[in-house]
């Protein structure tokens, strides 16, 4: 079974400093997305295509803290700042696709934000898969994908790079699960330390955003 890119996310201290991010690399500001009662965090989006966005996801301060790890990590949040930390594939059946995989990619948890509903991988400890170059894996259980609900500021994923100190590992996972997004070049590069860099068309042109190395 075919997965697609569904999205890409960018972990932050707070969603004002990774809108910051966004503008600053991209020239657009994401817009409002909403809050996820189960982990306690809140998000902004940027559209990226029908069915493709831009996350920027921090702790909501206003929240209850949950009971278990944050997912993305968010529970460590370098000082450092904003950066593209992870990516997330879309599957029309998260357990089968799930039960092939060569690397352990977490639990399926049920979530929510606002009236929309899905199922996601999320590692019990809120750890980030191959240091963030593995996608988790969600699957929608929405009449239409989230993304058409975004305004369309003119933004298109180009490419998606993922860089790896074991990039076989990551090359075998994702051609386990099968990823296809037509007209988005991925590709898997060996690097001393784990990152990932999105190129976006956006109204100004291509424009470039990475993580915090």
């Amino acid at each position: 079974m075919a997965c697609r890119i569904d999205h890409i996310t960018i972990t932050s201290p707070s969603l004002e400093a990774g809108s910051k991010l966004v503008l600053e690399r991209l020239g657009v500001m994401p817009q409002a997305g909403g809050e996820h009662p189960r982990m306690g965090t809140h998000n902004m989006l940027l559209r990226l295509g029908n069915a493709m966005f831009l996350e920027v996801i921090a702790v909501n301060p206003a929240a209850v803290k949950p009971q278990r790890p944050r997912w993305f990590e968010l529970d460590k949040q370098p000082a450092s700042g904003p950066g593209l930390a992870c990516w997330v594939a879309r599957t029309d059946d998260i357990r089968k696709s799930l039960s092939g995989t060569t690397e352990p990619l977490g639990i399926i948890e049920p979530m929510t934000r606002g009236p929309l509903e899905w199922l996601i991988t999320i590692p019990e400890d809120g750890s980030l898969p191959l240091s963030g170059t593995a996608p988790a894996l969600i699957e929608w259980h929405t009449k239409s994908h989230p993304a058409l609900f975004l305004e369309d500021r003119g933004c298109r994923l180009i490419a998606l790079e993922l860089m790896h100190p074991e990039p076989d590992r990551l090359s075998t996972l994702l051609s386990g699960l099968s990823i296809a997004e037509p007209g988005v070049s991925l590709t898997v590069t060996r690097s001393d330390v784990a990152s990932l860099l999105a190129a976006i068309h956006t109204p100004s042109g291509p424009c470039t955003i990475g993580d915090r190395t």
